[in-house]
């Protein structure tokens, strides 16, 4: 007979955050593919480790081509704790269930959110003129586990983009998984959000924001954590309404 513990505070927190707004259930990605790191020059990018810290770009003679925005993270290795694992001293591979979503803002007024629960992944060639890939990579190869991708020539209809990470499954490790933004604009080096500071007792992260500055992009650190997309919404200012749900498996 299996003896359950009691919840703690952080996983009342946890479970609530999960019953509230979860979204996609189309694999399981493990992060790693398109990982950026900051010593490595030959990636042309530049870093924005800082919260606060905040970086432009100026659009061309004719605009902006499409955008995307990918996500990355490190994969979790850790010593096999098994009875074959530590006799062969094998590690193991945690994977961690991690999404992308965003909410927008149009120059009308128009806001709402892109996530993979409810099937809300938007459309490039109407409005918001931005698409949510969900979850379709593992890690194993090159690109990008999830991204948005914008519709650079209708980048002056779209007022704001918070860009944020829910950890559905796996620990709420984000010292380990260090997950980072890389906005991808043609003709320009790869400008990469990190996060310098981790919260592992929240699975919502603002982690960025994009802002249409004069019909160009400001790109900008925000890295805070949020117990759910209701209070991350309220601190943003976006006024969403949000219903409870369940993440399809």
């Amino acid at each position: 007979m299996s003896v359950e513990k009691p919840l703690t505070s952080v996983d009342s927190l946890a479970e609530a955050t999960r019953s509230r707004a979860s979204f996609s259930g189309h694999g399981r990605a493990m992060g790693a593919a398109g990982y950026r790191v900051a010593s490595n020059n030959a990636e042309n990018c530049e870093f924005l480790h800082e919260p606060g810290s905040s970086i432009a770009v100026s659009p061309g003679a004719k605009g902006f081509e499409s955008i995307q925005i990918g996500v990355a993270w490190d994969t979790i290795i850790e010593p096999d704790t098994g009875l074959l694992g530590k006799l062969f001293k094998k590690n193991r591979t945690q994977n961690v269930d991690l999404d992308l979503g965003c909410l927008y803002e149009l120059q009308d007024g128009t806001r709402g959110a892109l996530q993979a629960f409810g099937k809300k992944f938007g459309n490039v060639d109407a409005a918001p003129f931005i698409h949510l890939s969900g979850d379709e990579r593992t890690g194993a190869a090159s690109g990008y586990d999830e991204y948005l991708t914008i519709k650079g020539s209708h980048w002056s209809k779209i007022k704001r983009i918070l860009v944020y990470l829910y950890i559905y499954e796996g620990a709420q490790r984000w010292s380990k998984i260090n997950p980072q933004i890389i906005l991808d604009v043609p003709g320009e080096n790869d400008l990469v959000v990190t996060l310098s500071a981790h919260n592992d007792a929240l699975a919502l992260c603002a982690i960025g924001g994009l802002e249409n500055i004069r019909n160009g992009i400001k790109l900008t650190n925000y890295t805070e954590y949020f117990p759910g997309h209701e209070e991350m919404d309220r601190a943003f200012g976006f006024g969403l309404p949000w219903d409870e749900g369940k993440k399809d498996e």
